[in-house]
């Protein structure tokens, strides 16, 4: 019997109970597709995370004042009074052969007011260099001079969500007023929309003005600290010494002695990265153990039924064997059947993988990533996985005595 008439037998033979065979296939669709899934939906959010990150700044280095302590209770970060637009001057003017350009950052949120609309939002108050920092375009306008920022001018540039909460559609907000709180700003930009982030926060819901202008007006903070730097360096790859050097510049800005902890954090978007990726590769390991299961419990149900199957066909292959037929060719039979079993159960999981994940992405918004290579290292995995879960039944048909299967009722 060749290789093309044992194929033929073992389809015909799967075909006979295709609800069972269906039933059985069962383990390794679930478990292909849980592996396809989870690496398209993960690739696509590590992607998402990594653009996501770009997009908060060029080689970007955050510093934080450090936490407010009363007692056991810390308050956010940023929230502390340790640093001033000083440190970051100092930072700008003595470390330039590591740092392109520094903003310092000053939050505050308040009531922006227009005729008769209002609209409450967060205001930072940064440097003129903060569009090159944090790579954001201008969509109207301009963003503020460098002499505004100097002479604590009342100008703004506002997000798209901003300007339309504020004005009508069509309207011109380049040269109008709005105030901030009970002081009025003049709107000299409107910055390019960059939309929600990977956190779900709206980046558009903004303005941003002179930081000099927002801690002297708006903040009147008697200690003229800021919440935070962002510090662009020419290269990432100078990120550790750009960190280890401002930490020596603002230790010794601040008089800490050696004994003394920081009075500041940095963050850099590296560490970020790394965090992220950290996180996504224990989901993954996580979910692909689940998708491992089911792949098992998949082989032992054709294990399974293979194991009744030849219980059923005891007398067939008895037959057979009577005929001319070789133990290899019944062991070649039986193991045929269970590979065509688990890679009808593949190319089943594939499609609803494939198909799971594009749904998600579709319902939450997310980039789906589906590599060639993992789909078909999952579908001759499943054929891997009936070839290994169908040996035993096969070899156990092998072994039969065609005397005792002839007899056997």
């Amino acid at each position: 019997m060749n290789l093309a008439m044992i194929f033929k037998v073992a389809v015909l033979a799967i075909l006979r109970n295709k609800t069972r065979s269906l039933l059985t296939c069962i383990g390794i669709i679930v478990g292909i597709a849980a592996v396809i899934a989870v690496m398209a939906i993960g690739k696509g959010a590590q992607t998402m995370m990594v653009k996501e990150i770009s997009s908060m700044g060029n080689n970007l280095v955050m510093i934080f004042p450090d936490r407010n302590r009363r007692g056991e209770v810390r308050s956010g970060m940023g929230a502390g009074e340790t640093m001033t637009a000083e440190d970051a001057k100092a930072i700008k003017r003595e470390l330039g052969h590591l740092v392109a350009s520094v903003s310092p950052t000053v939050n505050v949120s308040c009531q922006l007011i227009r005729e008769n609309k209002n609209w409450n939002c967060r205001v930072s108050g940064v440097s003129c260099e903060m569009p090159e920092i944090r790579n954001w375009e201008i969509g109207e306008g301009r963003f503020f001079e460098k002499s505004e920022e100097r002479n604590y001018e009342r100008v703004c540039v506002i997000g798209t969500t901003v300007k339309g909460h504020l004005f009508d559609e069509g309207d011109d907000p380049i040269g109008k007023t709005i105030r901030l709180g009970a002081m009025p700003f003049k709107i000299v930009g409107v910055l390019a929309s960059k939309g929600a982030n990977g956190w779900g926060q709206d980046q558009d819901d903004t303005v941003m003005a002179p930081y000099t202008t927002v801690g002297r007006v708006l903040q009147r903070s008697k200690f003229k600290s800021i919440n935070m730097m962002n510090v662009s360096l020419h290269s990432m790859d100078d990120v550790e010494e750009a960190k280890r050097e401002i930490g020596l510049l603002l230790r010794q800005r601040h008089k800490l002695a050696d004994y003394q902890d920081n009075d500041f954090e940095t963050r850099d978007t590296t560490e970020i990265m790394n965090t992220i990726g950290s996180v996504s590769q224990l989901m993954t390991v996580l979910l692909t153990a689940v998708a491992a299961i089911s792949l098992l419990v998949g082989g032992i149900g054709i294990m399974n039924i293979m194991l009744v199957s030849v219980t059923e066909r005891i007398k067939e292959i008895g037959l057979r064997m009577a005929i001319g037929a070789t133990p290899a060719c019944i062991l070649c039979q039986f193991i045929l059947e269970a590979i065509v079993l688990s890679t009808v159960g593949g190319a089943i999981g594939v499609g609803v993988g494939v198909g799971a994940a594009q749904l998600i992405g579709n319902i939450n918004h997310w980039p789906i990533i589906i590599e060639t290579g993992s789909a078909v290292g999952a579908f001759v995995f499943s054929s891997f996985v009936g070839m290994f879960f169908g040996f035993y039944p096969a070899y156990r048909a092998s072994k039969l005595n065609p005397i005792d299967c002839l007899r056997y009722e």
